[in-house]
C-alpha cells in the first residue's frame, strides 16, 4: 500500500550507529536485551493544509458572535449594558469595539436605555432581538429531538474514561465541541439517573458525573460500526482499522512507511476497552490512544478539537504527556491546524476540502444561527446600498446645481 506521508526527521547517525551495535549483541548474546526508542521520540515535521485551515477560518465569525451572545444571555435579566460589553472586549476577543460590533451584526439585540443605578444617568442596554428569541426557541426543539443522541454521547465521554467518571467542570467547558445543551446537568441528568449519578458538590470544583449504567450499545466506536457496516454489506468480514489518507503533495521516508504499516496491522483496540493490562508506552497502548482522540473527534459537532481542551482529559482517558505529537505523528488519521494560534486537532476523513462529510444533527442549531446572522448581514448590506445611492444622487444632484449656478454667472457676466 502507498501511503503518501509527511516528512519524518531522520534519526541522527550516532542513533544509526547505537541501534547497529544493539542489533549486534543482541545477535550474538541472545540474553542481551534490545532496547527500541519510545514511540513518543518518532518526531515529525509539520505540514500545513489550507483545506482544514479553511474550514476553521470559515466559522471564525460565526464563533464571534456566538460568544457574544452566550455573554449576554448569562447576564441576570438577559440584559447587559453596552459599556459593560465594551469592557469585555479582550476577553471574548472582539477587534472592534461593542456598538461596531452590533451595528455590524444587526437581529442579534435590540437596544434600550435604562439606567445601571437609580438615579444615575440613562445609558445604552442590550437584549436578545426578538429573532434571537425565535431561534432560541428553535435551539430548543433541536435538542429535545436529539436527546437520545445526547445522552448516547454523554454516556460515551464516561464510558471511556479510566474509572467511568468526570469532573462536572470538565464537561460543563466542552458542552459546546460535543454539542452538550446548557442546562444538561439540571435537566438532562436528573431525567437519566439509569445512566448518570452526580456526585460532590457543584460549583466548588469537587463535582463529578458518574457513570451508572454501562450501554453495550453504546460501546461501539465509529470505526467499528464502520466495519461492522461493510462486512454487512459485502459479506466478508471486515476488520475495523483507521482511515489513512495523507493529501496530494505530503510525502513519507521508506522507513516510515514501514512503521506506520507495521503499527496499521496491529489489532484495533476500542477505546472503551478495558486496557489497564497495558504499558503505557507501548504500541498497543499509542493505538488505543489514537483511537480515543479519533472517537472524541468523532463525537464533536465539528469534528475538529483544540488540544488544550483534550489535555484537560489526558488522566481520564490516560493519554501520555505528550499525546498532542500522536496528531502529526498519524497525519494520515489527524491534522493539527495553528490557525489563529491555537492547536486544533482535526480529523481528517471527516472532511472533503473544507466541507465537513457527514454532519452531526447537532449541527442543525449552527444552522440556524447562521440564517439569523445572515438575514443581519444581507438587511445591512441593502441599507448601505441604499445609503450609497443616495449620497450619489445627492452628489449628481449638487454638481447639476453647480453647473447651472456657473451658467447662470457666465450669462450674467456677458450682460
Amino acid at each position: 500500500m502507498i501511503i503518501p506521508g509527511i516528512l519524518f526527521k531522520s534519526q541522527t547517525s550516532f542513533s544509526f550507529i547505537s541501534n547497529l551495535k544493539l542489533n549486534l549483541k543482541s545477535f550474538l548474546n541472545p540474553k542481551f536485551t534490545l532496547q527500541f526508542n519510545p514511540i513518543s521520540s518518532l518526531k515529525v515535521v509539520w505540514r500545513k493544509d489550507w483545506t482544514l485551515d479553511k474550514a476553521i477560518e470559515n466559522d471564525k465569525r460565526y464563533k464571534l458572535c456566538a460568544r457574544v451572545v452566550k455573554e449576554v444571555l448569562n447576564e441576570p435579566g438577559l440584559a447587559i449594558p453596552l459599556r459593560y460589553l465594551d469592557k469585555r472586549r479582550e476577553r471574548l476577543r472582539l477587534n472592534v469595539g461593542a456598538k461596531s460590533f452590533i451595528n455590524n451584526n444587526p437581529g442579534l439585540f435590540d437596544t434600550y436605555y435604562d439606567r445601571i443605578r437609580p438615579k444615575s444617568d440613562l445609558v445604552p442596554f442590550l437584549r436578545p432581538s426578538n429573532r434571537l428569541r425565535n431561534f432560541l426557541e428553535e435551539e430548543k426543539r433541536i435538542y429535545d429531538e436529539n436527546e437520545e443522541l445526547v445522552v448516547s454521547k454523554l454516556c460515551k465521554l464516561l464510558m471511556m474514561s479510566r474509572y467511568k467518571v468526570i469532573s462536572v467542570d470538565k464537561l460543563v467547558h466542552v458542552k459546546r465541541e460535543f454539542g452538550l445543551p446548557n442546562d444538561f446537568l439540571v435537566n438532562l441528568v436528573p431525567k437519566y439517573s439509569n445512566y448518570f449519578r452526580l456526585t460532590g458538590s457543584p460549583g466548588d470544583g469537587q463535582s463529578f458525573l458518574e457513570l451508572v449504567e454501562w450501554n453495550p450499545e453504546f460501546a461501539k466506536s465509529v470505526i467499528e460500526q464502520r466495519a461492522e457496516e461493510e462486512s454487512q454489506l459485502t459479506g466478508i468480514r471486515v476488520r475495523p482499522n483507521f482511515h489513512y489518507k495523507l493529501p496530494p503533495g505530503f510525502s513519507l521516508r521508506k522507513e516510515m512507511r514501514e512503521w506506520v504499516r507495521d503499527w496499521l496491522e496491529l489489532d484495533y483496540i476500542s477505546p472503551y476497552e478495558d486496557v489497564s493490562h497495558l504499558d503505557q508506552a507501548s504500541r498497543e497502548m499509542e493505538k488505543r490512544m489514537v483511537a480515543v482522540l479519533h472517537e472524541l473527534l468523532s463525537l464533536s459537532l465539528l469534528k475538529r478539537v483544540p488540544v488544550p481542551i483534550l489535555g484537560k482529559f489526558t488522566n481520564d482517558y490516560r493519554f501520555s504527556n505528550a499525546f498532542s505529537s500522536a496528531f502529526t505523528r498519524h497525519s494520515g488519521i489527524f491534522y493539527m491546524s495553528l490557525k489563529g494560534g491555537i492547536k486544533t486537532a482535526v480529523l481528517r476523513e471527516a472532511y472533503k476540502g473544507d466541507e465537513l462529510i457527514d454532519k452531526d444533527p447537532l449541527l442543525g442549531i449552527k444552522d440556524k444561527f447562521v440564517e439569523l446572522l445572515e438575514e443581519g448581514w444581507r438587511e445591512r448590506a441593502e441599507m448601505l446600498r441604499v445609503r450609497r445611492e443616495q449620497v450619489k444622487k445627492d452628489m449628481e444632484m449638487m454638481a447639476a446645481k453647480n453647473g447651472e449656478l456657473s451658467e447662470q454667472s457666465c450669462e450674467e457676466a456677458e450682460l
